[in-house]
């Protein structure tokens, strides 16, 4: 590190120690972000754990990069600074501090600054450290430079970037140690040959005193043209059109990264006791969201049969791989040659880490894909059921078609992951979008029923060879309308 990086990491350490003029801002700003995950509780600690300051001290505009120990939970933060605040980014405030280093300037959030989010993309495209901070990119793939920046609005869990019409950023808000799913299996898939999701050519982490590197933020490729999966469902079921081949479509791309996640990485069998302690987790939280969704409780006893069958189902092991841990139509994106790419590999953000990396069955992004369908079907009016049963049935004739095996001739695992993740919509749904709890209700009450005797799926012909390029809600966690790997 240079004399004068050196000075510039000390100095913004010696700033963060100083946190405290910055402190009774954050605590009214944090809980307003749509990423924090602390909202319906009063703030207790609030602690810098690393501070980085991007541009030399006094430049104005200034970038502060903080990482912020609320409460247990580590957020990233790129603070802008500011003598005065231009007009255009008068939303982006956060306050003035009356006293220490940042005194009568203006604080806000840089990534809305499109001079602060240029400066982002330039370290990105000079590998290197700037204190805590370690910038990397993939060398075969060479980043341009001088792309106009802007911020891709409506993000929940993270925030995003997008340069021109060739990069995407995504910057992780909650962040914590260990590699982010989100860059470990893209790179994984680009390294096995999968081309169904673009790898990263550039990421950056912060590295910290005693403990392994939190992933901060990953470039990658814009794929311009594309259609959300999600936004695509709902207008070919508003205009009446059938959707089967695009389902099948879809369920034979979630196979191809499936068995190149599976060829890449540690795979495991769960034995009877692993599977018997994951029923009793699918259980637990039936329990706990029964308790907090009054609706639901009629239908307990019924649904927990799905996992007791589970439990008592398993001689042998189940499969578990690495997976998406959290797919459904807005993580897809139909691209401009017609071929489908899946997206958003973080899994859910609100679980830890360390339980995103593990292996788990397939046949829960399976299972959520196939609620997907029932979300979008739900939405329009009428009621589309024929259409979600047709499109459920191609996703899965799709996926047998790259795996040789359907989905469905399982019955009870499937059963009981859609149970699950019909138990979480309620959850979120009851405490967020009260008006869509009638939907994961509906589901409920239908998987709560005792099981019909499964009807025979038609064998599927064995595997193809592997194609070049196929061509051919809101549901919880869904985001707007987008085209980005994000």
């Amino acid at each position: 590190m240079s004399e004068a990086a050196s000075a510039r990491s000390r100095l913004a350490a010696d700033r963060a120690a100083g946190i405290g003029p910055l402190e009774p801002m954050l605590r009214a700003w944090l809980p307003a972000q749509r990423w924090f995950a602390g909202k319906g509780r009063t703030i207790g600690r609030i602690r810098a754990v690393s501070a980085a300051e991007l541009l030399p001290p006094g430049s104005d505009p200034g970038l502060l990069h903080l990482l912020l120990d609320v409460d247990g939970d580590c957020y990233q933060l790129l603070l802008g600074i500011r003598a005065s605040l231009p007009p255009a980014l008068a939303p982006a405030l956060i306050g003035h501090p009356e006293d220490g280093p940042y005194a009568g300037r203006a604080v806000y959030e840089g990534l809305g600054d499109p001079r602060l989010a240029a400066l982002l993309l330039e370290r990105l495209r000079s590998p290197g450290a700037l204190g805590p901070l370690r910038f990397d990119r993939d060398p075969a793939a060479p980043v341009a430079a001088g792309l106009t920046p802007r911020p891709l609005s409506g993000e929940q869990t993270n925030s995003s970037l997008i340069y021109g019409d060739s990069y995407i950023l995504k910057v992780f808000r909650r962040v914590g140690p260990g590699v982010n799913p989100d860059l470990e299996l893209p790179r994984a898939l680009a390294a096995a040959g999968c081309a169904r999701v673009p790898a990263p050519v550039a990421w950056y982490e912060a590295e910290l005193p005693g403990g392994e590197p939190l992933t901060l933020g990953v470039l990658q490729p814009y794929l311009r043209g594309s259609d959300d999966g999600w936004q695509l469902a709902l207008r070919r079921l508003g205009a009446g059109a059938d959707f089967t081949a695009e389902a099948h479509a879809l369920g034979r791309a979630t196979a191809e990264v499936h068995s190149a996640l599976a060829a890449a990485l540690p795979t495991l069998a769960l034995g009877p006791e692993q599977t018997a302690r994951l029923a009793a987790g699918m259980t637990a939280r039936l329990a706990a969201t029964a308790r907090e969704v009054p609706a639901l409780r009629p239908y307990e006893a019924g649904l927990r049969g799905a996992f007791d069958a589970l439990a008592a189902s398993r001689g042998a092991g189940v499969p578990a791989q690495r997976i998406h841990g959290d797919l459904h139509l807005g993580q897809t994106l139909r691209t401009a040659d017609g071929s489908w790419a899946l997206i958003d590999f973080e899994g859910e953000p609100a679980r830890p880490l360390a339980d995103r990396r593990r292996p788990e069955p397939a046949v829960r992004d399976i299972a959520g894909i196939l609620r997907s369908f029932d979300y979008a079907a739900r939405s329009h009016r009428p009621f589309a059921p024929a259409w979600a049963d047709a499109c459920r049935a191609a996703f899965c004739e799709g996926y047998a078609r790259t795996t040789g095996r359907d989905p469905r001739e399982d019955p009870v695992l499937l059963r009981a992951y859609e149970t699950d993740k019909a138990v979480y919509e309620a959850r979120y749904e009851s405490r967020h979008r009260p008006d869509w709890l009638h939907v994961p209700m509906a589901a409920i009450r239908r998987l709560s029923q005792p099981r019909r005797p499964a009807h025979r799926v038609p064998r599927v012909p064995p595997p193809l060879p592997a194609p070049g390029s196929i061509s051919p809600h809101p549901h919880p966690r869904q985001k707007p309308p987008r085209r980005p790997l994000a």
